[in-house]
């Protein structure tokens, strides 16, 4: 687990990693300096009654040898009890205080000064008996502890302090690690999700459930939060499609307006160009539609504007286009074309469908027709512009020359742009 960067907020996993390993080795160190003073001091108390007891099994030893004044027997057991014991050097004296015996422990190395200075640190001083024989002191016996045995202690507990120190670390990071799955998952799944919601706008991905109840109950909020922004944003979105069809359709008859046929027609007419294909623009008007809406008012010229729509779109091909330019003029865009017939033919098909008669409000039915212009493309004009100009006057053609037909722009007619249209 790293350790926090210089400048840079940590993160919740190296948090609770840190504060697991923290807690665990001042747990286990507390615990383990505190078993290690008791021992030392239960050992130390050990020894010195330990050591009591060698000294006085010494006397008992040496007693008869201090009598008769015996040097060599004195040592010898001195030695014999003094090897097999915790005795760093024992003295014997006599009663004038000189020294009889004395066998000091062989030095090894440096573990014998180590020994030695954990003994003058923890052991109380050298020991002092008198030794006796029929009631009098007939001399003294110093004995020394030696420090090995409180030495191995002492390494052994450094030993199980490093090993449970590590051992304890390693379980504070794997508990560490096994707890942060269960708070990082859902954070991250969290985070994801909002990461998601705010750089893509995707309302409708959800937080999934967590295990713990706090980060469960997070998730759930957040999951109605994104319901209320989904809700929102689809309505939202209703909203402008409904604004933008508005804009780009008639609200009578549901077709597209002018500005919606003209931007086709533009397109269009680059895929043509590019593709070198052949393109028709139909111009449409109404022959007797002032009529009808001065004798039958205003909701029957709706009604006919309604149902001249239906019958053309009725006519055309999935991939045609009409809209409805204003007025009772409409226009229908044929792409692709393969040949004029196939444009005068549609013509044909919608004026055939005028010959049933419309119903208006009121029960009433009347008859109209519908005068057409054909221009096409590139044959009659190479622009929006110029191809609406010549199927509006194509069409007017049409009407001049008997109403409820369809005329195509021919090279023997001139183009002539109409401002006035009845």
């Amino acid at each position: 687990m790293k350790l926090f960067k210089p400048n840079a907020r940590p993160t919740l996993r190296s948090v609770i990693g840190r504060g697991h390993l923290i807690v665990a080795l001042l747990a286990i160190s507390m615990a383990s300096l505190s078993l290690t003073f008791l021992g030392v001091l239960a050992l130390r108390v050990y020894a010195d009654h330990n050591l009591h007891l060698i000294a006085r099994s010494i006397s008992y030893t040496v007693e008869a040898a201090v009598v008769f004044n015996d040097s060599v027997v004195a040592t010898e057991a001195l030695a014999l009890i003094a090897s097999t014991e915790e005795v760093a050097d024992a003295k014997v004296y006599d009663s004038q205080g000189q020294l009889l015996a004395s066998w000091q422990r062989p030095e090894s190395g440096f573990l014998t000064n180590l020994e030695m200075h954990v003994a003058s640190a923890f052991l109380e001083k050298p020991i002092s008996l008198p030794i006796l024989h029929q009631g009098r002191e007939i001399g003294t016996i110093n004995v020394t502890g030696h420090g090995g045995s409180l030495l191995r202690f002492l390494l052994s507990g450094l030993v199980g302090i490093v090993l449970c120190i590590a051992l304890s670390a390693w379980l504070a990071l794997y508990l560490a690690r096994r707890q942060l799955r269960g708070i990082t998952g859902p954070l991250r799944s969290l985070a994801d999700v909002a990461h998601a919601a705010r750089r893509e706008r995707a309302f409708d991905q959800r937080v999934p459930p967590a295990e713990i109840a706090e980060l469960d109950n997070l998730g759930n909020d957040f999951n109605a939060l994104l319901d209320e922004l989904e809700a929102w944003q689809t309505h939202l979105q209703s909203e402008n499609e409904t604004l933008a069809h508005q804009a780009s359709h008639d609200s009578l008859t549901g077709l597209p307006n002018r500005a919606f046929f003209e931007g086709r027609l533009i397109r269009a007419l680059r895929s043509a160009n590019k593709l070198n294909e052949r393109m028709a623009v139909l111009f449409l008007d109404s022959d007797r539609f002032k009529e009808i809406n001065d004798n039958f008012g205003h909701a029957a010229g709706d009604a006919v504007l309604v149902a001249v729509a239906t019958r053309i779109r009725a006519q055309l091909r999935e991939d045609d286009l009409v809209a409805r330019l204003g007025g009772d003029e409409f226009a229908v865009l044929l792409t692709p074309l393969h040949r004029v017939e196939d444009a005068q033919r549609i013509a044909d098909k919608i004026i055939s469908s005028m010959e049933v008669p419309i119903q208006l409000p009121g029960s009433l039915s009347i008859l109209t027709s519908l005068s057409i212009g054909i221009a096409v493309y590139p044959d009659h004009g190479a622009t929006p512009g110029s191809l609406l100009n010549a199927a509006d006057a194509a069409m007017y053609q049409a009407k001049r020359g008997s109403r409820g037909g369809q005329h195509t722009v021919g090279a023997e007619l001139p183009i002539v742009q109409v401002q006035n249209r009845s």
